[in-house]
């Protein structure tokens, strides 16, 4: 198992008032925080925004858990790096601070993964482009998520993703999960479209009105 790092590498933006809900961006693997934080400027300004690089370095670019290919975690490595994230959060956002967790790609599936491991901590969760975390050690049992707000953004033209785990995932969170969904689905790729762009600014305005 990959030792992970003793403090947690932050970029941040937004609000500095401690006590504002917290928007935790979660980059994609191969990436860092330095991508991710820039979604920031394009979200509610009365927000504190935290884009956390993760923990396991793959040469100079970064990921949240090791896999058995892409979207498919290890759930071995896949605890270890949830635990290490709840360690960290829990130094900046004790209980009772709005915590609404954002991710892309890879990081959308371990956005997904805090999400069933434990749903009522999040006030929210956005998972964008990307998988749930199935097969990983987590509950994916029906009604999982009874009453989670939830945002799933997909493109229907996505390279990077398998098919079969972003229709797992689109019917999981509608058919099953018991999640209040909010959903969005263009044609495009592998990015946050405009149109996605536009759903997450609406639905967390929404979150936290």
């Amino acid at each position: 198992m990959t030792a992970l790092p003793t403090t947690a590498v932050v970029a941040t933006a937004g609000s500095t008032d401690p006590a504002a809900p917290l928007v935790v961006l979660l980059h994609g693997r191969g990436s860092d925080e330095s991508g991710i934080v820039g979604l920031a400027s394009y979200l509610p300004e009365r927000f504190a925004y935290a884009a956390v690089r993760g923990p396991i370095d793959l040469g100079g670019s970064f990921t949240w858990f090791q896999n058995r290919g892409i979207g498919r975690p290890v759930p071995e490595s896949l605890r270890a790096t949830m635990d290490w994230f709840r360690t960290w959060l829990g130094g900046v956002a004790p209980e009772g601070r709005p915590v609404v967790i954002v991710g892309f790609s890879g990081g959308a599936a371990f956005a997904g993964g805090l999400l069933l491991d434990d749903p009522s901590r999040w006030t929210g969760t956005a998972v964008l482009y990307g998988t749930l975390p199935f097969d990983a050690g987590v509950d994916v049992s029906p009604g999982r998520l009874d009453g989670a707000r939830v945002l799933v953004a997909h493109g229907d033209t996505d390279p990077m993703i398998p098919r079969d785990l972003l229709d797992r995932t689109w019917s999981y969170l509608h058919d099953e999960s018991g999640a209040a969904l909010t959903a969005y689905r263009d044609g495009g790729g592998h990015a946050i479209s405009e149109g996605a762009l536009a759903a997450l600014q609406g639905w967390l305005e929404a979150l936290l009105p």
